[in-house]
């Protein structure tokens, strides 16, 4: 599967959807998508992960960045990593609990509860 981020709204939120391998190739590629959401003035975005079914260091390196620029312009950061197997993007939940960053994240099961403004985060 190749890499892909595919942009919507949805309730209010920007939503990046990403699919494929989040590594040392690929990662730029979603912190320039960020920072163009970011720079267009929206400041809640919701990156959905359900897609994502590997995730090296410098992919955790652009979700903390993200999550600090989202915070510097007092916007607000959800990510959806549903439960199960590894395709459904259960590897990236386990990739930050065993780095020791999944505590910093508002994470959700799906997209439509992310979006939602009554929702709980997911607890780690």
């Amino acid at each position: 599967m190749a890499f892909q981020v595919t942009e919507g709204e949805q309730g209010g939120w920007a939503v990046l959807r990403v699919a494929g391998e989040l590594d040392l190739v690929t990662s730029p590629v979603l912190r320039q998508r960020i920072h163009d959401v970011v720079a267009e003035g929206r400041h809640r975005l919701v990156l959905d992960l359900s897609g994502v079914f590997f995730c090296d260091s410098s992919g955790v390196g652009v979700l903390v960045a993200a999550r600090r620029l989202i915070r510097s312009c007092r916007g607000r950061l959800r990510i959806v990593l549903p439960a199960g197997g590894v395709v459904d993007g259960s590897h990236v939940n386990r990739v930050l609990g065993a780095l020791g960053v999944r505590r910093l994240f508002d994470v959700y099961a799906d997209l439509p509860s992310a979006v939602a403004d009554d929702a709980e985060p997911m607890t780690a």
